[in-house]
């Protein structure tokens, strides 16, 4: 019998990838990425067979099913078998149901974290999730439509610092829900496109604006929402003045 392993591939850069992830890709025989996965990441696994496991609006549970399958024949024909997602592989990316499947079938299963998307694209564009005197929480959300239809939107009132993974299609009602649920609709936001890659884009904006509509978006894309969007331009004024200074 063969193992599988779990693997984060982090935000997209794949100098964030971690030293585990890369001996573990370069020892795998079968690996089945996920779609915001780099082809520089992909490269890694050089020996290895690369099987296209992204998903499809509405295709989401067959292409589980496909992919619970894979996972299984694989290690049953006793390969290492990496199963890689962009980001952590238990942060709004499955990992836990597809680990409890296996196990369930009597398959060895080695978790190795990456870093989060949710943390890291923030931060790398010069929004840090929190900090002292800006915000002292934060919480992360999955913004894809069956996730929002049963969310409290009054629970995150008092939470600092919001960040939505896959909220791009659903930002105008994430917006509305929380103005609606009594955050402020001035609050400054932030959507960070192609986080950690040379095609990085960031737009800024407030609440309010993205719940009329106003604010143009390409996925993939993290949603931020509080104070800390601000830190953006008060850290890259502060490098201008160091630079100037120095």
């Amino acid at each position: 019998m063969g193992k599988v392993y779990l693997v984060g591939a982090g935000p997209g850069d794949p100098g964030l990838l971690t030293l585990k992830a890369l001996r573990v890709l370069e020892i795998a025989d079968v690996v089945i990425y996920d779609r915001l996965v780099s082809l520089e990441i992909l490269a890694l696994a050089g020996r290895a067979r690369l099987i296209d496991g992204g998903k499809c609006q509405g295709e989401q549970e067959r292409i589980q099913n496909q992919i619970n399958q894979w996972l299984v024949r694989y290690a049953s024909q006793g390969l290492n078998v990496v199963r890689l997602k962009s980001g952590d592989p238990m942060v709004f990316a499955r990992g836990a149901e597809e680990w409890e499947y296996l196990i369930r079938r009597g398959i060895e299963v080695e978790v190795v974290p990456g870093v989060s998307s949710a943390l890291a694209v923030p931060t790398l564009a010069g929004i840090p999730p929190t900090c002292r005197g800006v915000s002292a929480s934060f919480a992360v959300i999955a913004g894809h439509r069956q996730n929002l239809i049963n969310t409290d939107w009054s629970e995150y009132l008092r939470v600092d610092t919001l960040i939505v993974l896959m909220g791009v299609d659903n930002r105008e009602y994430i917006a509305e829900s929380l103005i609606r649920a009594g955050r402020d609709a001035s609050q400054p936001v932030a959507f960070i496109e192609r986080g950690s890659t040379p095609r990085e884009h960031v737009v800024e904006s407030s609440l309010g604006d993205v719940a009329a509509g106003k604010v143009d978006v390409e996925p993939p894309a993290i949603f931020v929402i509080g104070e800390v969007v601000r830190l953006r331009t008060r850290l890259a004024k502060a490098r201008g003045e160091a630079l100037h200074a120095g």
